[in-house]
């Protein structure tokens, strides 16, 4: 069994997506459940976790929606918005619907097919400001992330580092997440990363995951030293802090669903039994489905 620990799901047509652009064209259109499911047909993949993509509650609506495999979704709130913690209440309460008698909506539990929202994330490397992580108002909105009871992911890049640093310092309750072990530079080389991620991995409320590395190679990105990067990642933090996740279908842009499995699969292959099972489920179900109850 293997939970996907990050892929997205999204429909262009229903909201913009600003980050969309030429250079990522071949996939600019609707990627639904059907289309995940073929994707990881033939693979061990049962279960997986839904990220966010667009700074857009309607989006984490969405994502909420959808069917199984979907078993957990990080979503986005307005982390900065005063009323932070009511938003996160609406979305781990679900959507209200009409009841046939009697005044006023009513919430309605998730159905047993349903994902739960288990994280929040914000793309904090869009921001102009590289320092956003680190104001206090975000720091309060991650605290009432945390005292919800969800996790936090960080998708941040070499110039985020010390901001998310210092969030991560301010938030010790908070379990945190470290996306696609930081963006490494890996076409280009990136001599600095290895402390970046051993800086993360000193902090023990930090889990990281091993995704989107082929696209950060990218095309080349069978001559590249992806792996190193990988087994660097586990060593760092170990492999009940260390998951896997796709990336699908941001991945598609350097190759399809199995070599991006295979290649994460033989980076690891000297890991025990036990440390794979880590790192391919043990740890996204501790990080993301343990503390919500979801069953997989």
């Amino acid at each position: 069994m293997i939970i996907d620990a990050h892929h997205h799901l999204w429909d262009p047509a229903d909201r913009p997506y600003p980050w969309m652009d030429d250079s990522v064209a071949a996939i600019d259109r609707r990627f639904d459940v059907d289309d995940l499911r073929a994707a990881t047909g033939g693979t061990d993949v049962t279960a997986t976790i839904a990220v966010q993509a667009v700074h857009d509650e309607g989006e984490t609506a969405f994502l909420l929606e959808q069917p199984a495999p979907v078993v957990g979704v990080v979503g986005w709130v307005d982390l900065t918005a005063p009323d932070v913690a009511d938003r996160l209440a609406m979305l781990l309460a679900g959507p209200p619907t009409q009841p046939a008698a009697g005044p006023g909506p009513v919430t309605r539990p998730p159905t047993p097919t349903a994902p739960t929202l288990v994280g929040i994330r914000h793309q904090a490397q869009d921001e102009p400001d590289p320092d956003w992580l680190a104001r206090p108002d975000v720091s309060r909105g991650v605290r009432a992330v945390a005292a919800a009871g969800l996790a936090y992911d960080l998708l941040v890049r070499a110039r985020e580092h010390t901001a998310a640093l210092a969030l991560v310092d301010a938030v010790p309750e908070a379990r945190f997440v470290l996306d696609h072990a930081g963006k490494p530079d890996i076409a280009a080389g990136d001599p600095a990363w290895r402390q970046r991620v051993r800086d993360f991995a000193a902090r023990p409320n930090v889990v990281c995951k091993v995704s989107g590395l082929l696209t950060e190679a990218g095309p080349d990105w069978r001559s590249r030293p992806v792996a190193r990067y990988a087994r660097e990642v586990v060593e760092a933090f170990g492999p009940d802090r260390t998951a896997f996740g796709s990336d699908w279908p941001v991945s598609t842009l350097a190759a399809g669903y199995p070599a991006v499995l295979g290649t994460t699969r033989d980076a690891l292959a000297d890991l025990t039994d036990d440390e794979r099972d880590a790192v391919f489920r043990g740890t996204a179900e501790a990080t993301y489905l343990a503390p919500r109850g979801v069953q997989t």
